[in-house]
């Protein structure tokens, strides 16, 4: 069993990484007939575009009917994404949403699998469990008021026609900096949040270990 997470954030061993790590280490201990094997895939390591409308996964007959045509470093990974068991995308709120660098990884990997049918089926090689894991600098009561939850319901919604419904975890409330005195940000007190960090963010890790577990009864 191949568990992955996509880490659609720049940083590799901050917030976002160190949730992806827990949930995948949470996989890896789950009880499982046969081993489950887990990785991180960076996507800021990675280059490549989102999508190039070449239409090429939709062209009847054609050799990439069904996965994305363009060859980039992303290409390698949308290969290993198909045999996947399961996977955990994880990413830091930009603007209320996404990075950019995971939102073009999306277009590439479920536009392929739609069909411009009338129920627009999916050609999602087999449905698996997934997870969204994301970080935010806002607390809940703001993330709330800002509609970051809205915003981001219309990627999970995808992800759950083409692979099955997914589990969401909002870590709120952050601790952004390694040392706040560096930068202007008057708006943050730091002692607040690192209080709210030393409380929150175990809980936190925990609550992604049993994600991660979760994913792999769910794909047995």
């Amino acid at each position: 069993m191949k568990i992955y997470a996509i880490n659609g954030g720049p940083r590799k061993q901050h917030n976002t990484a160190k949730l992806l790590q827990a949930a995948l280490d949470g996989a890896a201990a789950a009880p499982c007939a046969e081993a489950v094997e887990t990785e991180m895939i960076h996507l800021y390591d990675l280059n490549y575009n989102g999508c190039v409308s070449c239409f090429s996964c939709k062209r009847k007959g054609g050799k990439s009917y069904g996965h994305c045509a363009v060859k980039d470093d992303l290409t390698p990974v949308l290969e290993k994404l198909a045999q996947a068991d399961g996977v955990i995308f994880g990413s830091p709120i930009y603007f209320g949403n996404i990075t950019g660098k995971l939102r073009s990884f999306f277009e590439r990997l479920m536009f392929a699998y739609f069909v411009y049918d009338e129920n627009y089926s999916s050609l999602a090689p087999k449905r698996m469990p997934t997870a969204f894991v994301y970080t935010m600098n806002v607390d809940s009561a703001l993330m709330e008021q800002y509609g970051y939850r809205q915003n981001l319901q219309g990627m999970e919604m995808f992800a759950g026609r083409l692979f099955g419904e997914p589990q969401v975890m909002h870590a709120c409330n952050t601790y952004q900096f390694d040392d706040y005195s560096k930068y202007e940000c008057e708006r943050f007190s730091e002692s607040e949040k690192a209080a709210y960090r030393d409380a929150y963010f175990p809980q936190e890790l925990e609550e992604a270990r049993k994600i991660g577990a979760a994913m792999v009864a769910a794909s047995k």
